[in-house]
């Protein structure tokens, strides 16, 4: 197991789940910042930039009903500004995956903590470099890819002179079953690029995510809704608002108790101990003088003066002064 003595960051993804409406993206950010996420992210996507409009067919120029629908759903730029004061207004970092040049650009006059380059373009060179670029911290998800496209991928970045990235490890599929998430791969990527290392859960509980933390992730991304029910791309395998403050309690849980401590005992656990051990007992009345025996001695709770480790000191040893039954072994007892 490796551990991290960095605190996580929880990174409450809202996607375009969204729809294309201002107040449903605030209401998103209110879930994130309620819930205790650290931040919040959505997709900024211009379909024009990642979709082709129309598509081949059977010999005919065809509509593309993925470009059409994610048109529908793309928020205006000043929508994008609005809500990127209203998370500030909340105290709450916000961000967006960003698929070309141009949101790439938009979302950098945002002033967003970090732009997030999803699974889709870890092999599109241009636009990882164009993003590291900027200067801003990299939060890159490696989904879909074989270790040596990730290679290229950390080669494309840190050839800017950029090297604010974290990795991000994530398994294409949605949902994701938890014994599909291969989350030993964490340890992958931090053994052989040393940068920071995450986990993108699209799982529906929070079990990988507890794994991936034991294993040195310190960012953890999870996608976030208002309705599960709602139509859009992503709503189904999102978190509703109760499940998703349990699993930040759970992420927040585990990190703690994964944190390096100054001392082993908490005042807690010596405090249990007192009850809870055992220690040397006078079985009997027992005269100055006498030789102390295995039978003279009890080895029971409450913890005492002497544990049940030092009852060698204490069997065939002559005593210096009286012992009343039931009174506990003391080194001053015993006969030096």
């Amino acid at each position: 197991m490796i551990t991290s003595a960095k605190p996580v960051h929880i990174i409450a993804e809202g996607g375009t789940n969204h729809g294309g409406h201002l107040a449903l993206a605030s209401k998103l950010a209110g879930i994130a910042r309620e819930s205790g996420a650290d931040s919040v992210k959505f997709q900024l996507i211009y379909p024009e930039g990642l979709y082709l409009p129309k598509l081949w067919e059977n010999g005919k120029l065809v509509e593309n009903s993925v470009f059409a629908a994610r048109a529908a759903q793309c928020m205006t730029d000043d929508d994008w500004r609005r809500l990127a004061d209203h998370c500030r207004e909340l105290a709450l970092p916000m961000s967006a995956s960003v698929f070309d040049e141009r949101s790439l650009a938009f979302m950098d006059l945002l002033d967003p903590p970090y732009i997030k380059i999803a699974s889709v373009d870890l092999n599109h060179s241009r636009l990882l470099k164009k993003a590291a670029e900027t200067g801003r911290r990299l939060i890159v998800s490696t989904g879909m890819s074989t270790l040596g496209e990730i290679e290229q991928a950390v080669t494309d970045i840190l050839s800017t002179g950029h090297t604010d990235l974290v990795l991000m490890h994530c398994v294409s599929r949605y949902p994701c079953p938890t014994d599909q998430t291969n989350v030993s791969f964490v340890t992958t990527l931090r053994s052989a690029f040393g940068t920071e290392v995450g986990f993108s859960d699209h799982t529906e509980n929070s079990c990988a995510a507890m794994a991936a933390l034991a294993l040195g992730a310190t960012w953890i991304e999870k996608h976030i809704t208002y309705d599960r029910a709602a139509s859009g791309f992503d709503h189904a395998y999102a978190m509703e608002p109760e499940m998703f403050r349990g699993y930040v309690a759970d992420v927040r849980a585990v990190s703690a108790s994964l944190a390096p401590k100054a001392a082993k005992l908490t005042p807690e656990e010596q405090q249990t101990a007192k009850r809870a051990r055992r220690s040397l007992y006078a079985a009997r009345d027992l005269p100055a003088g006498h030789v102390v025996t295995d039978q003279d001695v009890m080895i029971v709770r409450p913890a005492g003066p002497m544990a049940p480790n030092t009852v060698q000191l204490v069997v065939g040893v002559r005593l210096a002064r009286d012992l009343k039954q039931f009174e506990p072994f003391v080194h001053e007892a015993l006969a030096a």
